[in-house]
């Protein structure tokens, strides 16, 4: 969840940088906050009117489990949808949906569903409920289609994996192509989650008022407003949500978010805007929040844009990696809140190496980024600018140009950011390959392994490659890693993969993130999660 995963996180993904607090920006947000809570008159009765309310942002897609990888529909989607397993606020993997899972052989899995589970409406959940929903995602080609790779007789755009057989209404198999380590640690993401009968009739529709099985369910979507979501009385399962809702409410600015859980008028923000990154934790006492979290920032270079192509590219995109102060910007930017990556991971993720081969490309070293480019001026003269493009809504404009800046003032070239409105058009472009510069782009982990990072972005096909790199070597790792006998043996193939592509630069690695973010006097019992999402159905509200 692949998002962020997202990301995203991951996309799946975003960080937070923000304009200084003006009175104009705290009217805006008092504003913003004024017309949720106007539109939201239903869903305030619908919850009772005792709901945590919570920075959100538009999803970019209905809400289908396999096409949802952005946060802003994938915490909803992990909210009103529930898997074989899940994952808990430490990470651990607990059953859900799932009574057992057992390994038949060395690459066949039996699943057994518990008793009485349903969806939200009462109908039943079975075999079927997760088989078709699983074969459906990869016969619409959705965006975790990928993720589905492992199955035997998996092909995007296939009708039906062979690898999936129902046994009876709770009981089906999944047999693999080979053996993969880590294949069970995948099932709590949100593409392996199953939909009801009535999605298959009209996907899109069904994705505007889904019928889930989670926690949750959805009560009201105001685009580019809201959404609410409240408890679903027919969920039997460990994560029983100990408030009355939750409202997803979508700021243009997190400015305005952060100005409103001042105000007391938003219970909980997963993103402190930089001009507060000094303050928000004596502004907040205990109720700030700044801890090391699953998140890998970057931004990606399409190997489809003029100059960035073959060997000159190669040369291109290590003279920019080497121009990048990160170290500074980090510290200047986000007040430390950040760590400059060391590879294309998390720290918090088991098997994250700080001396892979080739890492030094991630360090500041002017001379060197002027040398490479000088190199691939000689191949072909660069002409234009180094444009970035990130989505204004996101609070990245600082970071952006600094990274802009530390580009232009190195290598003497025109660098400067291109902001989209929101997050949806800026990916819009993206997935529709429509985008001509290079763009934000970063990762919340899905699940607690260094594939996660790795696959969905850089093998060739994956869900959320979005500089379509493709390196036959890079993918023959990944498949090494995934039939290791056991996680420790694979994250050697990882790290392998890794030295790749530090060599390719398929992205340009920038930052770790910790989460930031806090909760207003309202509520008690807010933790955020490994992967720095709150866990929303703990909340409880004064």
């Amino acid at each position: 969840m692949k998002f962020l995963k997202r990301l995203f996180r991951n996309a799946k993904n975003g960080e937070s940088v923000f304009l200084k607090k003006t009175i104009a920006a705290l009217t805006a947000g008092m504003l913003a906050f004024s017309l949720a809570s106007c539109s939201n008159s239903e869903s305030s009765s619908a919850a009772g009117g005792n709901y945590i309310t919570a920075r959100g942002s538009e999803p970019q897609n209905p809400l289908l489990p396999a096409n949802t990888n952005e946060v802003g529909g994938g915490n909803i989607v992990d909210l009103i949808y529930s898997g074989l397993v899940y994952y808990d606020a430490d990470g651990k993997i607990q059953n859900e949906m799932a009574e057992s899972i057992d390994l038949e052989g060395d690459k066949t899995y039996k699943v057994t569903l518990k008793d009485g589970i349903s969806f939200s409406d009462g109908s039943p959940i079975t075999s079927e409920s997760f088989v078709k929903a699983w074969n459906k995602a990869v016969e619409e080609s959705m965006l975790s289609a990928y993720f589905f790779e492992p199955i035997l007789g998996y092909k995007e755009g296939g009708s039906s994996m062979e690898g999936l057989k129902i046994i009876d209404d709770k009981t089906f198999t999944i047999e693999l192509a080979q053996p993969e380590a880590d294949f069970p640690t995948r099932l709590g993401y949100s593409a392996f989650f199953p939909m009801h009968e009535s999605a298959y009739d009209d996907l899109n529709a069904y994705g505007e008022n889904p019928i889930g099985n989670g926690p949750y369910k959805l009560a009201e979507w105001n685009h580019n407003k809201d959404a609410t979501i409240v408890p679903n009385e027919e969920y039997d399962g460990v994560r029983t949500p100990k408030n009355d809702g939750v409202q997803f409410v979508f700021y243009a600015q997190n400015d305005a978010a952060y100005s409103d859980l001042l105000a007391g008028n938003l219970d909980i923000t997963d993103a402190i805007p930089d001009s507060a990154f000094s303050t928000f934790e004596n502004e907040l006492g205990d109720r700030a929040v700044n801890q090391p979290a699953a998140i890998f920032q970057s931004f990606t270079i399409p190997e489809s844009l003029p100059h960035f192509k073959g060997e000159e590219g190669n040369l291109r995109r290590q003279a920019l990696s080497y121009a990048i102060n990160r170290e500074e910007i980090t510290s200047t930017i986000f007040g430390g809140t950040r760590t400059p990556a060391t590879d294309f991971t998390s720290p918090v993720i088991p098997g994250h190496s700080d001396s892979l081969a080739g890492a030094e490309v991630l360090t500041y070293n002017p001379e060197k980024a002027k040398e490479l480019w000088e190199k691939a001026d000689k191949i072909s003269p660069f002409e234009g600018s180094v444009k970035i493009s990130y989505n204004a809504d996101g609070g990245h404009q600082a970071w952006v140009d600094a990274v802009a800046n530390s580009i232009r003032n190195t290598l003497g070239v025109e660098a400067v950011g291109d902001p989209y409105p929101d997050f949806k058009s800026l990916r819009d472009e993206i997935t529709n390959r429509t985008i001509t510069s290079a763009f934000r782009t970063g990762w919340q982990a899905d699940y607690p392994s260094l594939g996660n990072f790795l696959g969905p972005l850089y093998a060739t096909g994956g869900g959320s490659n979005d500089g379509d790199y493709s390196n036959p070597e890079f993918d023959k790792l990944l498949k090494q890693a995934a039939g290791a006998p056991d996680p420790e043996s694979a994250n050697v193939f990882y790290n392998q993969a890794q030295e790749l592509l530090l060599k390719d630069l398929p992205a340009i690695p920038l930052w770790y993130a910790n989460v930031t973010g806090g909760y207003s006097e309202n509520v008690d019992n807010v933790v955020f999660s490994w992967k720095s999402v709150p866990v929303y159905d703990q909340i409880t509200k004064k």
